[in-house]
């Protein structure tokens, strides 16, 4: 098993989620965070005064999928969130050890 952390434009949210659904995903995680890569953030003025906003407002979503998911999965992320603009995201794959479904027990894929 594979979990797939997705750092996108919050715009993109509802775009990520339905590509997702298409191929079956039943459950993701999204978590509001803010942060900057090589976009740096941006000046803003506010009542007259010029600012600096260092962390720009991200989505991060979460989903453990199978192995033979995660191609398809990560294709319909980079497409779905893409707008070919500085500050798309960025997607970090890494391996699920266990899942237990705590209500029924449960175990790894049939946890899912």
């Amino acid at each position: 098993m594979k979990k797939i952390e997705a750092i996108i434009k919050p715009f993109k949210l509802d775009e990520v989620r339905e590509a997702l659904s298409e191929l079956g995903v039943s459950g993701l995680t999204v978590t509001e965070v803010k942060g900057f890569g090589r976009q740096k953030g941006h000046n803003e003025l506010y009542s007259g005064a010029e600012y600096v906003v260092d962390f720009l407002p991200k989505i991060k979503v979460e989903v453990v999928i199978s192995n033979a998911m995660l191609e398809t999965a990560v294709e319909a992320i980079v497409k779905a969130a893409n707008t070919g603009k500085i500050g798309d995201g960025k997607i970090f794959i890494s391996s699920v050890e266990q899942v237990i479904r705590i209500r029924t027990g449960e175990t790894d894929e049939s946890a899912l």
